[in-house]
């Protein structure tokens, strides 16, 4: 399974973007799919997750109200994550990730950047 972020880029403070992860592989749309982020020095932490039907999601804390996670309807390979009011405090590397069988997120996407100016 290969998972491509994209969306990211350059915003400012209480702008909005929409990224973008697409997987290829016959069982995506199976399995459990989270975007994860990391700031400069600090840990990576799950944003957003959305279970493998679309109906059910969970939100860190510091997105929950402003982040909205999504799998397309038409095609359960894909997943969105739009994210409005951006802060500052956004700034990170966005990870988009699957679990596996496991029951662990096993297959990690490249990341995209995303940086909001104040």
């Amino acid at each position: 399974v290969q998972l491509q972020a994209s969306g990211g880029g350059l915003v400012q403070a209480g702008g909005s973007l929409r990224l973008s992860c697409a997987a290829s592989g016959s069982t995506f749309s199976r399995y459990t799919t989270g975007w994860f982020r990391q700031a400069p020095g600090k840990e990576r932490s799950l944003a957003a997750a959305i279970n493998w039907s679309g109906d059910s999601a969970v939100y860190g804390n510091s997105v929950e109200g402003r982040f909205t996670i999504s799998r397309d309807s038409a095609n359960k390979n894909t997943v969105y994550l739009q994210m409005v009011s951006l802060k500052p405090e956004d700034t990170a590397v966005y990870y988009c990730a699957m679990k596996g069988a496991s029951g662990k997120y096993d297959y990690w996407g490249q990341g995209t950047l995303v940086t909001v100016s104040s």
